[in-house]
């Protein structure tokens, strides 16, 4: 490839680019750091620059292989695997040769996140349902009603409505179940002759 010639007239030192304007006075060419590597420093605005064209992976024109014309070149053994890349088109060696993305220590905690609040939701849930287990075993049941009441076949509706009428609580609690008109659940809780069984 031809090398080509140009001074640098812009430069973006936080992004590492910058522009080269031509001698033959063609169009501005785009110029990333990356192609100035083997240079013993970075560009300034005004450097004169060698360079070649290549195409970046969207298929734009870029410099590649440049170097800062006055300045001295580093040296450095360049591995096999290297140069097997450097040997490779341009849209190629550009995919090869970027740098890789630095990861800021808030995007590796950010990763982190939504585990500790799956975790903080989870240990809520449980609190909250072992509380509520804990709150149903303290209830006490009465022992009437908690042992089933055994043959309610002994029992008939006979025209009994009082709780004066009745001979025991499970009787009560049959007519108030099964017969109607009765008058033993005065405040509708569903536990008849309270005064009188309890």
């Amino acid at each position: 490839m031809a090398i080509e010639k140009g001074k640098l007239v812009r430069w973006i030192e936080d992004k590492g680019f910058g522009f080269i304007k031509p001698e033959n006075g063609k169009a501005d060419i785009f110029i990333h750091i990356s192609a100035l590597a083997s240079m013993s420093r970075k560009p300034v605005i005004g450097d004169v620059i060698l360079y070649q064209i290549g195409f970046d992976a969207n298929g734009k024109l870029r410099a590649v292989n440049a170097k800062i014309e006055g300045v001295n070149e580093v040296l450095a053994l360049v591995p096999l695997e290297q140069k097997r890349k450097k040997d490779l088109p341009s849209p190629a060696k550009e995919r090869t040769y970027r740098k890789p993305r630095k990861i800021s220590h808030s995007q590796k905690s950010f990763n982190l996140l939504p585990v500790l609040v799956v975790i903080g939701v989870a240990v809520f849930i449980y609190s909250k349902v072992s509380k509520e287990k804990n709150f149903v075993d303290q209830i006490e049941i009465p022992a009437s009603e908690a042992q089933p009441i055994e043959q309610t076949e002994q029992f008939q509706c006979q025209g009994k409505v009082w709780c004066s009428e009745m001979s025991s609580y499970e009787e009560a609690l049959f007519y108030l179940r099964n017969c109607p008109g009765t008058k033993m659940d005065g405040d509708g809780d569903g536990i008849p002759c309270e005064q009188q069984f309890r």
